[in-house]
Formats: C-alpha cells, sequence, structure tokens
C-alpha cells in the first residue's frame, strides 16, 4: 500500500509539472509593425499566444487554450472567429480567415466571393494558407487542394504527395517538398520576390512583400516598403513570422521584462528608428523542446524510483524466504 501511494504521489508530480510547464512554453506577446489604419496592429494583452497569422488588414492569433483572437478590418467579418478550443493552425488572406482544426477539418470565414470561403470536405488536412483571394491546404498524404480565385493559375496545383509545407501569396502559391525543393504557380510579375529556402527557416509573403526568418533567428524583408512593413526589427532570436496586406507580424522571446513593460505593441513610426520589443516569452515554436526534455527526465526518475522499490520489494521477499526455510 504504501509503495502504491507513493506511485500515486509521482505520477500526480508528473502530470502537474508537465502541465506547467506546458501551459508556461506555450505562451507569448506578439510584435507588430507596419500600416495600422485598421487597428492591425493593435495587438490584444495577453501573454497566451502560441500562433499568429496576417492577412490584408486584419490579424489572428491562436490562444494557448486552442482558441481563436483577431483584430483589424471587419469589413466582410473576417474577424468574426468561430467558436472553439480545438484549432492548432490558421491563415490569412486578403479579406478572410482560414483555420485548422484539431480534428483534420477546415473552417473559413469572410468575403466569399471567389468561393475561397467554401472548404473541401475531409479530415485529412495537416495545414492550411490563404492567398489575397484563394485558400490552401497540404494534406496527411502529402498532396495539395485548392480553392477559391484562379484567375492567374494560383488554384492549380501541382501534382505530387511529398509536399510537407505550403503559402499563398497574393495571386500565387508556393508549395514545399520534402528535399526542400520550392514549386510556385499563379501570378508571376513578382517572382523576384521568391527567395531561395536554403538559408531561411520560414519564408511569408504579403501584399507585395516579404518577411523571412533566418536560420540564426534574425528576420529579413524585402518589397514595397511604403507603411515600413519590411523595416525589421533587429534581434537575432525571432520565433515566428507573418506577413499581411501592408503589415508584419512575428513572436520574438522575453529579454527583458523592463523592455516588456515599456510597450504592449510595437509600430514602427515614420518619424523614428527606435524599436522596442515586447515580451514574447515561451512562444510554442521556442519552447517545445525543453518541455519535452523535462518530460523525459520526469519519466526517466518516475522509472528508476519504480525500479528502486521492486528491488527492496524483492529484497524483502528474498529476507523473508530464508527467514522461513
Amino acid at each position: 500500500m504504501k509503495n502504491r501511494t507513493i506511485l500515486a504521489l509521482i505520477a500526480v508530480f508528473l502530470l502537474a509539472v508537465t502541465h506547467w510547464s506546458c501551459k508556461t512554453a506555450l505562451a507569448g506577446q506578439i510584435v507588430a509593425w507596419g500600416n495600422n489604419a485598421y487597428g492591425q496592429c493593435d495587438v490584444p494583452l495577453g501573454n497566451d499566444f502560441v500562433a499568429i497569422a496576417a492577412g490584408g488588414h486584419h490579424s489572428l492569433a491562436i490562444k494557448s487554450d486552442g482558441s481563436l483572437a483577431a483584430w483589424g478590418n471587419n469589413t466582410y467579418g473576417q474577424c468574426n472567429i468561430p467558436s472553439g478550443h480545438n484549432f492548432s493552425a490558421i491563415a490569412g488572406g486578403g479579406y478572410h480567415s482560414v483555420a485548422l482544426r484539431t480534428d483534420g477539418t477546415i473552417t473559413v470565414w469572410g468575403w466569399n466571393k471567389d468561393n475561397q470561403c467554401n472548404v473541401p470536405e475531409g479530415n485529412d488536412f495537416t495545414a492550411v494558407a490563404a492567398g489575397g483571394y484563394h485558400s490552401l491546404a497540404l494534406k496527411s498524404d502529402g498532396s495539395l487542394t485548392a480553392w477559391g480565385n484562379n484567375a492567374y493559375g494560383q488554384c492549380n496545383i501541382p501534382l505530387g504527395n511529398d509536399f510537407v509545407r505550403i503559402s499563398g501569396g497574393e495571386y500565387h502559391s508556393l508549395a514545399f517538398k520534402s528535399d526542400r525543393s520550392v514549386v510556385v504557380w499563379g501570378w508571376n510579375e513578382d517572382h523576384n520576390r521568391i527567395a531561395f529556402r536554403d538559408s531561411y527557416a520560414a519564408i511569408a509573403y504579403g501584399g507585395f512583400h516579404s518577411v523571412v526568418l533566418k536560420l540564426d533567428g534574425s528576420l529579413a524583408a524585402w518589397g514595397w516598403n511604403k507603411y515600413k512593413q519590411c523595416n525589421i526589427p533587429a534581434g537575432t532570436n525571432f520565433v515566428a513570422i507573418a506577413a499581411g496586406g501592408c503589415h508584419s507580424l512575428a513572436l520574438k522571446p522575453d529579454e527583458s521584462a523592463a523592455v516588456s513593460n515599456r510597450n504592449k505593441y510595437l509600430l514602427i513610426s515614420e518619424t523614428t528608428n527606435k524599436e522596442f520589443f515586447v515580451d514574447v516569452a515561451r512562444s510554442i515554436y521556442y519552447r517545445l523542446a525543453p518541455v519535452g526534455e523535462l518530460t523525459i527526465l520526469l519519466l526517466l526518475v518516475t522509472a528508476a524510483v519504480i525500479l528502486c522499490l521492486r528491488r527492496k520489494n524483492m529484497s524483502t521477499e528474498t529476507n523473508r524466504a530464508t527467514q522461513d526455510i
């Protein structure tokens, strides 16, 4: 009975610490800069955001509890987020929004003039993306699907089932293959925006600008910069990016509580080059590895304790057997 009590206490401790670690690791605040005409850079308060996306003039985020948040232009209901706590991925289109649920289904809302909100049937989707007026999805078998405006062939998906990531531009689409090659289709007038991916961890395409997250954690951007959407913040520890029509978003780990207290959101103005960063501590993209390491460590400790208890029981039983003889 005593051993069972000890094991029960260990189990409770393991679950509690893992839950606390995950809750801590999956929390962060958001940095935004660029055009703020519709409040798309007025990020909501809180430190429980785990993913970000940017639409034409609106922004989206997933919270650690799996619910959604949205702010900015809501002319077509693109910020009227659906209810639920089971969202795992989001994407922002020109005037529509796309979300992937944990059950593999897709939800889309906002402007639907080009049928970009007419989601395909199925529950085998693993990733979503949105262009200006079209939407894309990646299936579990590595194939692609797309729907919405196809004026420039942006929905004419390439064949194959070796795709691992997707992205949508204003009138074009991109997909990354397992061999790290890039396939691009649709409007090609701004082909100079397409970057060589091998040196980048992530690429985000805005209306007419691009933002990349480098492998060293720094940012780069190029393209239309009327609203300073390409005036990237300095630093080498960014963990996620998103690009809207004329604004950009990023997640950045905590560096200074003093800095985070000075500014709840970042909007780079026309008259200053000073950049203050908010607390983006414990992003889902930044702290998953430590959580895994902690869980493994606790499991190893638990296994060691169980082994010791078993050896103790075996030793006790051996002693009793010897006494009986």
